[in-house]
């Protein structure tokens, strides 16, 4: 079976939409995106019982296939290497969020915070911000 971004890639060139503009396309991202989050507007469900809802896991897979739809047109366009730049961000994701630290932090060590608000703000400062 062909790949995701194969797929999207022949979907797109069979009808013509294989010269969308990249703003076309990251709106359309951003409105697949929301609509995935009215999925959740005034409730709070579990996974568990999402999972156990078949209209509502149908429902939620539509959503989350538009949003990664228009994201692998996005990276066609660019002829970006989707594998190559999601390998990359965790890769940086990982320094900045570091596997015992978080795993501190989320069971309320305090001294954690303090770390992770000093990677933080070093982070930003790299960025010039």
């Amino acid at each position: 079976m062909k790949k995701a971004k194969e797929l999207v890639e022949k979907f797109a060139k069979d009808r013509g939409w294989d010269d969308q503009l990249p703003d076309q396309v990251a709106k359309s991202i951003s409105i697949e995106a929301a609509e995935l989050l009215e999925l959740f507007q005034w409730t709070n469900p579990k996974v568990s019982e999402i999972k156990s809802n078949n209209e509502k896991l149908k429902e939620l897979s539509g959503e989350l296939a538009d949003v990664f739809i228009y994201s692998l047109q996005m990276a066609v366009l660019f002829g970006l290497d989707v594998d190559e730049i999601v390998k990359t961000k965790l890769d940086f994701a990982g320094k900045k969020y570091p596997v015992e630290l978080m795993r501190k932090r989320s069971k309320g060590d305090s001294s954690a915070l303090d770390e992770y608000l000093r990677i933080k703000k070093e982070y930003r400062q790299s960025r010039g911000k």
